[in-house]
């Protein structure tokens, strides 16, 4: 049986920047072996393709629609039933080595009058997980958020007001200068970090101790590496490990291409974007975002490797994947935000230790699966019950499992770009900014608050470039996608103080005497007669 799970994420980590995913000259040889024993999802969507709604929905198998944090800073609510609140209630344990994005719904504490210091608020600040170490990254000068990295690093003789800025994002020149890593002009020199105190090493080191310490008490670890998340910076040797060569060419539009959408149009126009029309900016730029990602791989290497050495992989899964992608200059675009593939596609490999999944290990699974599948597998996998009426997602059991099950035909992603400039440059109020993806495996539909709808068609164009939002000849795919968004946008769980089963088992109000809409004695009797004594039958 399986008893723990590591559950590995990275952050901004496109699917096609694998060499499992696809990608020519990158060499991630142990993800590409962790591939080699399980199942890689190759149609896996990300419910936001920003890091906080996307990572609020990975960590409560719920939509954003649903927990309500639409965007980074945005708190999840007092209340939201997290991956640690479903495993504790069967005494498994949820632990934090990393990054989560989770902001504290301080506000809602005080009305509740929870004391955020208490143990009860300590969990809710911080998204249910139990706190073995917290490293969200971005910690410039100034930053009050404490960091037990920023420690580490002082205590290895990296001083300074914030080490990490002063260090894992600084980079030396050859001349021994020391120069800020936030400038993408100086994204090909090595970090200023030694690549064995780097943020990826640190908390490989500390997940294994973690996992090296652990009690009897089964256990789900949310590695959560803050890279290749911005700044684009790598220590040596992953510095300079790639060069322009092994850069794939952009994927860009022709002259000839339909108008673009207006949100799509300006965000072409933010500095994120226009940044990799600077001549070899982008050859700089993804050279260097490749490096972090084999940087990685080795240290996924390690981890693989030390649960072999102490004979813990026939009890442990693992789960690999990201919280969104990167435009990359693709799309004319930089940053992530919006629906092309290249920002909300992610990698998913799991590997399933049961010997019921070895049927299933080197495959390719082309299902369409979402983050907000991986709490009901993990909850399944370590033996807990799926509160299906809380948990939108699926198991994913079934499929690394090879058994015969009806799966879903459309998956959903949500955006609101209600906090960035092209609310104002659209001229949208802020409650109007919502923008909701259904992708059925070939279409991909976009409905935008207030704005047209978009619509690409990815079996002719799968680079997206033909935005068909307008064109009269598809109107029946149009209104066909609409009403599907709509199915999805009736369909939220939240009832989530009461489950399907037990309203499917209630007693109907008669037999509490409440008799509404009898008229004599004789028709109450019969409906006494004609209950169902069926007990699954509901009444």
């Amino acid at each position: 049986m399986t008893k723990n799970v590591l559950f590995i994420m990275c952050d901004q980590l496109r699917a096609d920047y694998l060499g499992c995913g696809g990608h020519p000259t990158i060499r991630t040889p142990n993800i590409d072996a962790l591939a080699a024993r399980g199942v890689q999802f190759s149609q896996s969507y990300v419910q936001s393709p920003i890091c906080g709604p996307s990572r609020m929905s990975t960590y409560t198998g719920r939509y954003m629609r649903s927990h309500g944090a639409t965007y980074n800073q945005v708190p999840l609510r007092v209340g939201e039933w997290t991956l640690g609140d479903h495993l504790n209630s069967f005494g498994a344990r949820a632990v934090l080595c990393g990054k989560t994005h989770v902001r504290a719904d301080i506000e809602g504490m005080k009305r509740l009058g929870i004391d955020p210091a208490s143990a009860k608020g300590q969990h809710i600040s911080e998204g249910g997980f139990e706190v073995w170490d917290r490293l969200d990254g971005l910690h410039p000068p100034g930053t009050r958020m404490p960091s037990h990295y920023n420690d580490y690093l002082r205590k290895h003789g990296m001083e300074g007001e914030s080490p990490w800025q002063d260090w894992a994002a600084s980079v030396v020149d050859t001349d021994g200068t020391v120069k800020d890593g936030w400038l993408n002009e100086n994204a090909h020199l090595p970090a200023r970090v030694p690549e064995e105190h780097s943020e990826t090493a640190y908390s490989t080191n500390r997940a294994i101790e973690f996992m090296a310490q652990a009690d009897d008490r089964p256990w789900c670890l949310h590695l959560s590496y803050i890279k290749p998340h911005w700044p684009i910076v790598a220590p040596a040797p992953y510095h300079n490990m790639y060069s322009p060569e092994d850069v794939v060419v952009p994927v860009l539009p022709t002259a000839d291409q339909p108008l673009l959408h207006p949100v799509y149009k300006h965000n072409q126009n933010l500095r994120y974007s226009t940044i990799y029309n600077k001549p070899g900016a982008r050859e700089k730029v993804i050279a260097t975002y490749m490096g972090p990602i084999t940087q990685i791989d080795d240290h996924i290497g390690r981890l693989v490797g030390w649960l072999e050495q102490e004979d813990r992989l026939k009890d442990t899964m693992i789960i690999f994947t990201s919280d969104h992608g990167d435009y990359l200059g693709d799309h004319s675009m930089g940053e992530k935000l919006y629906f092309h593939d290249a920002s909300v596609r992610v990698p998913l490999i799991v590997y399933d230790p049961d010997p019921k999944a070895d049927a299933t290990r080197g495959t390719v699974d082309a299902r369409l699966t979402e983050a907000i599948d991986l709490v009901p597998t993990i909850v399944d996998v370590m033996g807990g019950s799926v509160q299906s009426h809380i948990l939108e997602g699926r198991s994913l059991l079934p499929l690394t499992r090879a058994q015969d099950v009806a799966w879903r035909d459309c998956v959903f992603s949500e955006a609101d770009y209600s906090q960035t400039p092209t609310r104002i440059a659209l001229d949208q109020p802020v409650a109007g900014c919502g923008m909701v993806m259904a992708y059925d495996g070939r279409w991909k539909y976009v409905y935008c608050q207030g704005q047209r709808p978009m619509l690409f068609d990815l079996q002719t164009d799968p680079n997206e470039f033909n935005d068909l939002g307008a064109d009269p000849d598809l109107e029946a795919e149009r209104q066909r996608l609409g009403a599907r968004v709509v199915e999805w946008a009736m369909a939220g769980r939240n009832r989530v103080t009461q489950s399907d089963a037990s309203i499917a088992q209630s007693e109907p109000e008669f037999i509490r005497g409440i008799l509404i809409g009898f008229w004599d004695q004789a028709e109450l009797q019969q409906a006494f007669d004609n209950l169902d004594p069926s007990p699954t039958k509901p009444l």
